[in-house]
């Protein structure tokens, strides 16, 4: 159904990203750097609000055709998580939970790609349990209110313009509710400290403080309705970009291992004549083509406006183990070559790992899939 859509968005990210190569990569990496120049042309070719409704100023293609620009870029070997969170997040909670005057606030600059959102929802004490958030806005003046608390691992937040940051209500009655509150990055009161973890990606991960920030009463979601739906509305495009983003990965590991496997030979002919090699490689290729369906699956039923969070969940489950698999069998495909930095393929292994811990670990998508799907009583 979407064969041709696929097709487009693969040709054109092939021509945008041929002139970003490893070296591109690399050299943000070592210098923590963002990739700005790939977002300026991923954004000029409206890539970046490809899923984002025409009346907003994007293409109107939904998650499936965002899903589809993640899913090849990381197959080039780019993933610029301000994808999953500005028009994926941070686009989705504003079109689902927004109010009219918000959405024409910021959906254009988001489906531009001129405004970078990030998004802040984990915390250090709170980890995968949205009940024990801390972060508190309160009561301000006639037109604010005041944030107070921290966050954690929220990637990208050096390059965004905002930060979408979900937080308890402490007003009206001392009502204990969740909102989402839209913060600049240099508002007064807002710090930010980089995280110390394995690099690969020229996104970093950061820890965020919120020492009497000033709020628009305008720029909260959710307080005339429910923030915990408007937030929800959010977390299922999540899981879906990023198992498009596990499936771009395994497939750039497949690419690798099948490549070497093919043209270096041992005792005169190629390794691949050995289905010691070959089969591994084959298994991969059926993992991560499964992946792919279920991840289109949801991406489907998401711009179709069903319930997406057990086919969202699936699809995260089944890509980030079918990436770590791909990266496993085409590190063993290529021997100690594999461990060389004049191959790619060890640089894999990173971000497909992550991708079974975060956004969500495999742990809470297995307790939504017992509680929610077979029925079976929590443990919580």
């Amino acid at each position: 159904m979407h064969e041709e859509l696929r097709d487009f968005v693969g040709n054109l990210v092939n021509r945008i990203v041929a002139q970003y190569g490893r070296d591109y990569r690399h050299k943000k990496i070592l210098n923590h750097q963002p990739a700005e120049e790939l977002w300026d042309d991923l954004s000029a070719s409206g890539l970046v609000g490809l899923g984002t409704p025409e009346r907003f100023g994007g293409s109107g293609q939904g998650m499936v055709g965002l899903s589809f620009v993640a899913e090849n870029l990381a197959r080039h070997g780019h993933l610029p998580v301000l994808l999953v969170m500005s028009p994926g997040i941070v686009g989705s909670i504003l079109l689902k939970g927004g109010s009219a005057s918000q959405q024409e606030a910021y959906l254009p600059g988001i489906a531009s790609g001129k405004l970078k959102f990030a998004f802040a929802i984990t915390e250090a004490d709170a980890g995968s349990n949205t009940h024990r958030i801390k972060t508190v806005l309160s009561e301000g003046d006639s037109d604010s209110y005041r944030l107070n608390g921290s966050k954690c691992f929220i990637s990208g937040v050096d390059e965004a313009d905002y930060v979408l940051v979900v937080a308890k209500a402490a007003f009206d009655g001392g009502e204990d509710k969740l909102l989402c509150c839209i913060v600049p990055t240099d508002a007064a009161g807002v710090n930010k400290n980089r995280i110390a973890t394995e690099v690969f990606s020229a996104d970093s991960q950061w820890l965020l403080h919120f020492d009497d920030v000033l709020v628009k009463k305008t720029d909260v979601i959710g307080e005339s309705n429910s923030g915990l739906k408007a937030l929800f509305a959010g977390l299922n495009p999540e899981r879906i970009l990023m198992a498009s983003f596990c499936v771009g990965i395994g497939l750039r590991a497949l690419d690798l291992g099948t490549d070497y496997a093919r043209n270096r030979k041992v005792w005169g002919s190629p390794i691949a004549t050995h289905q010691a090699v070959s089969h591994p490689l084959a298994e991969s290729k059926i993992e991560l083509e499964l992946a792919k369906n279920m991840t289109y699956q949801a991406a489907v039923a998401f711009d179709s406006g069903d319930n997406t969070g057990e086919l969202a969940n699936y699809a995260k489950f089944a890509a980030a183990r079918a990436a770590v698999s791909a990266v496993d069998k085409a590190l063993q495909a290529h021997g100690g070559n594999g461990f060389t930095k004049d191959y790619e393929v060890s640089e894999l292994y990173w971000p497909a790992r992550l991708f079974r811990t975060a956004p969500v670990s495999e742990e809470m998508i297995l307790n939504y899939v017992s509680n929610q799907v077979l029925g079976l009583p929590r443990s919580y």
